[in-house]
């Protein structure tokens, strides 16, 4: 590579993208990487400001940024993802389908620390579409050393122990089951309102409701239908009210009588404060799975983010939650309850 007059690049190759911004109007490349310069593209490349233009002559030793920006693609792309055509230097990856996005920070960390090189991604652990951007890739310079290039892939491989820094874990089918706890609803007190909202947010997934009851505040009933609806087979036990740490509140207590893994009860998000997250393993006929079962707090019912809004993609996407993960929820765990709800694009359920 080498850097001419413009005024005499007639003939040469131009080695990278030139852009043309026009406010309102258009920011894209006006000349693409290989294009030959003609004397009638001189004025146009002369008003966007270059007075001198880098021409292609290969050097030993040295990447291109589109060739660059190709590397560090590979070291982000997993399964269920496709990438754009490199433009200006950079590409993005795709979602193939809908899923839950995961990203390896230290990965991530491992390779932008070295400098003139860049992966920027969406926030791990939220769901994306069929479409969606994931992450784009590019390098700083117009040409960095192929040796630098290796010791950062070399680096996220150690970081990740192999494995692409994003995963797109796709959504899969669960049957699911509701339990409504209270006496106010099984004695008709009060109409049940809660049911309606789980129902709606599973709409947003694959899901089938096999079964839905109500019991009073009786912990050997609840406990009772979580293990029947799970031999009938729910992937999903949701229990809703009778969260608290009053003494008529006995879900924790049903569930924790079920013999499932508790993994936490409460989590550092408001609302959601005093939400459960269980596994239940099944075993039978020589196979195994595991159900969750969940029990949801009131906020679920009338806020309009909860912590229910941050597992359930998770729930969706076969991605086990752990207790650790679940501390780290803290910074980022409190919605604003902003007037116009922006969810999932705010720092609600961020984390660290």
């Amino acid at each position: 590579m080498r850097l001419i007059r413009t005024v005499d690049a007639e003939g040469a190759v131009l080695c990278h993208d030139i852009t043309q911004i026009i406010k309102g109007v258009t920011k894209d490349a006006v000349f693409r990487k290989g294009h030959i310069v003609t004397k009638e593209d001189i004025p146009v490349l002369l008003s966007v400001g270059k007075d001198q233009l880098y021409v292609w002559e290969k050097e030993e030793g040295m990447v291109h940024e589109n060739d660059a920006a190709g590397i560090l693609c590979g070291m982000c792309q997993g399964p269920h993802m496709s990438r754009s055509e490199v433009k200006e230097g950079k590409i993005e990856l795709l979602a193939e389908c809908d899923g839950l996005l995961k990203v390896n920070n230290a990965g991530l960390k491992a390779v932008n620390g070295f400098g003139e090189m860049m992966i920027a991604s969406r926030h791990g652990n939220f769901a994306v579409k069929k479409g969606d951007k994931l992450a784009g890739t590019r390098i700083i310079p117009l040409v960095i050393k192929k040796d630098k290039m290796e010791n950062a892939r070399q680096a996220a491989a150690e970081a990740t122990e192999g494995r692409p820094i994003l995963e797109l874990k796709p959504f899969v089918h669960k049957k699911v089951g509701i339990i409504t706890t209270g006496n106010e609803v099984f004695y008709g007190r009060i109409q049940d309102t809660f049911t309606p909202v789980i129902e709606e947010k599973l709409g947003e997934f694959d899901t089938e409701v096999i079964d839905h009851v109500t019991w009073n505040d009786d912990d050997k009933k609840v406990t009772a239908s979580i293990l029947d609806m799970i031999e009938k087979g729910a992937d999903v036990v949701i229990c809703t009210g009778g969260m608290s740490v009053d003494p008529d509140d006995k879900t924790p207590l049903a569930i924790k009588n079920t013999g499932a893994r508790i993994v936490s009860y409460g989590a550092p998000v408001l609302p959601g404060a005093m939400f459960l997250l269980a596994y239940y393993e099944v075993k039978r006929e020589g196979k195994e799975r595991t159900a969750v079962i969940m029990g949801l707090p009131g906020c679920v019912m009338y806020a309009k983010r909860t912590i229910f809004d941050l597992m359930l993609p998770r729930v969706m996407a076969d991605d086990p939650v752990s207790a650790r993960e679940l501390a780290a929820l803290g910074q980022g765990g409190l919605c604003l309850n902003c007037s116009v709800c922006t969810f999932p694009n705010c720092g609600f359920g961020k984390g660290i």
